[in-house]
């Protein structure tokens, strides 16, 4: 829809620019009960030592699973990108990075970093 959004109104881009910029900026397409979606800015958390759930942590948070050192994320669809965002940008000290799908996150961890690390930095911002 706002791929459509931004060809109508002249702009050329493709999805999988779109897609890829929207998760750099930390945008979420997150779906509401009427049917219709809004998007949503992850926060900026740059500095913050301590951080509150997000709204879209709290609503989009389902489970965390592990196979090996790598997490699986499991999300309400639309909520994977926003939350990785969040992910990414609280942290950068523990994870490597985060793929996100539509209602899926894939976890990186860096080396040596154990399931209870991992799971002890995430729940400073995710209902875990």
């Amino acid at each position: 829809m706002l791929l459509n959004l931004l060809l109508d109104k002249g702009i050329d881009v493709t999805q999988a620019t779109l897609s890829r910029d929207m998760r750099e900026l930390k945008v979420a397409k997150i779906p509401m009960a009427n049917g219709s979606s809004v998007y949503q800015l992850a926060g900026n958390t740059e500095g913050a030592v301590k951080e509150e759930a997000s709204t879209l942590s709290v609503h989009g948070f389902l489970r965390i699973d592990f196979s090996g050192q790598l997490a699986v994320v499991k999300t309400r669809p639309g909520y994977a990108m926003g939350i990785a965002g969040e992910i990414d940008a609280k942290s950068s000290d523990r994870i490597l990075g985060t793929v996100a799908g539509d209602d899926t996150i894939l976890i990186i961890p860096k080396e040596n970093i154990s399931r209870a690390e991992i799971l002890d930095s995430l729940s400073k911002f995710l209902p875990i």
